[in-house]
């Protein structure tokens, strides 16, 4: 069947800035870390990023090593854009990153020159693209000088092969450095990427005011604590879950009772403001005004219905804030 975008996409999605820059990013954005490579069926990861779009997330999250195997995502990807959403290109932000392994050898890996123009070349071969819209080294190397990783990512813009410079998992000085360089070569750094979560709170301890100070973007993964902060585990462990399925990223030793008391707790909270546990998770981050997306995964296009859905409730209370700060310290 012949797709056709939902022509009322853009009323359903509030669009913000970049930090100072001038592009303006959805509240979410789509995430293909998991749930896109050669182990998932192609209908549903194709059902996902479609019914996204019609919602209108225009922002679709890749690196050279989502998988598996390694580069699987961005090929599916290709086969979306080839076949559905190609004619919207332009209205699309597609990124990707370099920075985990990409292949065997010396040259496959962190953030040399070689490396990082390396796995652009073969992330827009996977794609199908002339270029992406934002290029992200996906971690600091503490063995290359920033300088050169810094480097490579200026010369992908300069040359057209991407319209912006990211940077991602790097601590508060690294992202000071980081951005002070790419403003002297003339390519600024537009975003940081960094996981944020209630669960994982590290980007409150320095990295929020480094982003504030620089005047660039935030865009938080792994909102959800790989499903901790939804209601798929409150009762045991589903065999079609996450953890029922073997992820490499999410075990059974996260099921702790001190995780799963907290999480009970926090979905009544939810429940009395007649969200889910996942909806206000995103509520909860997008309080702070340094985050400028959130990034979702999804293995199924209901979830993303659910989050999208989730951002017309209103701000949590203070007498709210005040009751999720007193489980999540306990």
């Amino acid at each position: 069947m012949t797709y056709s975008a939902d022509p009322t996409r853009y009323d359903k999605m509030p669009y913000v800035r970049a930090g100072r820059s001038g592009l303006r990013l959805p509240k979410l954005a789509l995430g293909m870390w998991q749930s896109f490579g050669d182990a998932y069926n192609y209908a549903n990861s194709r059902e996902i990023i479609l019914r996204s779009f019609d919602l209108g997330i225009t922002h679709f999250d890749l690196a050279n090593n989502y998988g598996p195997p390694v580069g699987a995502a961005e090929k599916t990807m290709c086969r979306v854009l080839r076949e559905d959403l190609g004619v919207y290109r332009d209205e699309l932000i597609i990124s990707t990153k370099a920075g985990y392994f990409g292949w065997v050898g010396p040259y496959g890996d962190w953030g040399s020159r070689k490396y990082i123009l390396a796995s652009l070349d073969q992330s827009l071969q996977r794609l199908g693209l002339d270029y992406v819209d934002i290029f992200y080294h996906h971690r600091p190397d503490p063995n290359t000088p920033i300088e050169e990783t810094m480097g490579a990512l200026s010369q992908a813009v300069r040359c057209g092969k991407a319209i912006y410079a990211g940077i991602s998992n790097y601590d508060p000085q690294q992202t000071r450095e980081a951005v002070r360089v790419l403003n002297q070569l003339g390519t600024p750094c537009i975003i940081h990427q960094p996981p944020y979560n209630m669960f994982n709170r590290r980007v409150e301890d320095g990295l929020l005011a480094a982003v504030e100070e620089t005047g660039i973007g935030c865009i938080v993964f792994s909102p959800l604590a790989q499903g901790l902060l939804t209601n798929r585990y409150l009762d045991g462990t589903p065999p079609d879950s996450r953890i029922g399925k073997g992820s490499q990223f999410l075990t059974e030793s996260a099921l702790t009772e001190a995780n799963m008391g907290r999480a009970r707790k926090l979905n009544a909270i939810a429940g009395a403001r007649g969200q889910t546990l996942a909806q206000m998770a995103v509520t909860w981050i997008l309080r702070n005004p340094q985050i400028t997306t959130v990034l979702i995964g999804a293995s199924k296009a209901a979830q993303v219905e659910e989050l999208v859905a989730g951002l017309s409730f209103e701000a949590l209370s203070a007498n709210e804030l005040a009751a999720i700060e007193e489980i999540l310290a306990s």
